[in-house]
């Protein structure tokens, strides 16, 4: 009966815990975004990023909403973690080698990149 007590009181007590947890969602600018390939590699990428629950690229609007705990990362991490990817996020620039690591579809339209419009 005693290990059944303090297992129960172990559970509340980790339940506690994981709901103190802050939750908070951002929309982050991304106005590099091209296409889908865009899209997943920065929804990749912020999959790995500790702390982000959600990320979902809207290429088209060039929007990435970002569902993250706010214990573990902040929207600075995050941005930073886009612009790692090769784009920029906000007021965060692209990184440049990771940039030129990007397939030209990916890349912005002045740098040759984008996709051909259709008439």
């Amino acid at each position: 009966m005693r290990k059944l007590q303090i297992l129960l009181c172990m559970l509340i007590g980790f339940s506690a815990v994981s709901l103190a947890q802050a939750v908070k969602t951002i929309v982050i600018s991304v106005p590099s975004v091209q296409c889908d390939e865009c899209k997943d590699r920065i929804e990749k990428q912020l999959s790995h990023e500790e702390g982000v629950n959600k990320a979902v690229v809207d290429y088209k609007r060039k929007t990435c909403k970002v569902t993250y705990i706010t214990d573990r990362t902040n929207p600075e991490n995050i941005k930073a973690a886009i612009a790692n990817a090769g784009y920029d996020a906000d007021d965060v620039t692209s990184d440049p080698d990771a940039y030129k690591r990007l397939p030209i579809c990916c890349k912005k339209p002045e740098d040759g990149g984008g996709h051909a419009k259709a008439n």
